[in-house]
């Protein structure tokens, strides 16, 4: 399983979305000190229920902890759109 497909999974799991686009975007951050260790670089939207009521900051944290153990192993930087399905409808 690659890493876009096991934080696919997680994240379905643990927050059960509407909408998930998860991309790989470590090819754009070759050479970067945080890419060495073989971590990569990703960007997640993702809209959720789970996330009404929530703000900015306590919906990233609910990634990170749907995440776990891949934010120290297979993780090193990660972007996070994190929305309501009311707030994607609006977009």
């Amino acid at each position: 399983m690659t890493r876009v497909e096991r934080i696919r999974v997680l994240l379905q799991a643990e927050l059960a979305p509407t909408a998930l686009d998860v991309i790989d975007e470590s090819h754009k951050h070759a050479g970067h000190a945080g890419a060495r260790d073989g971590r990569g670089h990703f960007a997640v939207s993702i809209v959720s229920d789970a996330f009404v009521g929530l703000a900015p900051l306590a919906r990233h944290r609910l990634v990170y902890a749907a995440l776990g153990d891949m934010m120290q192993t297979d993780i090193h930087a990660l972007s996070i759109r994190a929305r309501t399905p009311l707030e994607a409808e609006r977009d």
